[in-house]
């Protein structure tokens, strides 16, 4: 039987934004959005937050994959806070400050080098899919339901975003979710490849956390290069990149976990990777 996941340690983020939170249980650190009186609707000083809470997490120590969720029941992340876009979003000059850091939000995790999980239940519209689709890996509750609803609103979507869009689901897909403005069930989204999976909502959490930790045992530069290849190969810049990766790829093999795996898999037992 799957354990339910322990408590987590809370860590403070200096000069942020308190709905924007982190923490860490042994190797899995989680980024929590915590506003569930607006469903986790996300404020401008929350999309300021949370760069710097991802960089937390990639520098702690203990981190091996980074798990992204929304506090309570009710929703992964329903969207930006649309009532404070009269002051925030009011003019293309604003809009373009704005979209800067929706834009700084998604990239931190994009280019994080751990793994990273959505792990959706409830609401995920608008920025809470470009949260999850900056994600490595999405996995939801059969409850999730999501949609970008911008062409509705009348807002732009920033650029890197609909990227991701596009390499998660294909061009035609995303031109579909974009100019309906509709909304999809957590099966649809397993069904065009938005999802990785799809499970019962109250076996979500316990679902991530094993997978969370499968994915820690493993060795971390290992899962370092694969991630910066992959996304090499999305991005089309794996000749530019080349070089860059091959340092990576080298640095697995120069290192003390290499020889930990060989040994492991010849004494035939679990390894235990230290990332160096």
């Amino acid at each position: 039987m799957t354990a339910t996941p322990p408590p987590a340690e809370s860590l403070t983020l200096p000069s942020a934004d308190p709905r924007i939170r982190i923490e860490v249980e042994g190797a899995i650190g989680r980024l929590v959005v915590a506003n569930p009186e607006r469903r986790n609707a996300v404020s401008l000083g929350m999309w300021k937050a949370i760069p710097g809470a991802v960089a937390a997490l990639v520098a702690h120590p203990d981190v091996r994959v980074i798990v992204v969720r929304g506090a309570g029941a009710l929703a992964f992340v329903s969207g930006a806070d649309i009532s404070e876009f009269s002051t925030v979003r009011k003019d293309a000059a604003s809009a373009r400050d704005y979209e800067a850091a929706n834009a700084d939000a998604f990239a931190a995790l994009r280019h994080a080098p751990k793994p990273t999980i959505a792990m959706i239940r409830g609401f995920c519209l608008g920025g809470g899919m470009g949260l999850a689709v900056a994600c490595d890996l999405r996995i939801a509750a059969d409850d999730a339901v999501f949609g970008i609803p911008a062409a509705r609103l009348g807002v732009g979507y920033p650029p890197d975003c609909i990227g991701d869009v596009v390499a998660a689901v294909g061009s035609q897909r995303a031109k579909e979710l974009f100019f309906t403005a509709r909304r999809m069930t957590a099966g649809e989204a397993l069904e065009i490849g938005f999802l990785c999976a799809v499970h019962p909502v109250e076996a979500l959490e316990n679902e991530a956390w094993d997978l969370a930790n499968d994915i820690a045992r493993n060795a971390p530069l290992t899962l370092r290069a694969a991630k910066a290849a992959i996304d090499a190969v999305v991005d089309g810049a794996l000749a530019e990149r080349r070089d860059t990766l091959v340092a990576l790829t080298d640095a697995c093999f120069a290192s003390a976990d290499f020889a930990e795996g060989r040994t492991a898999f010849l004494e035939k037992r679990e390894a235990k990777f230290h990332g160096r």
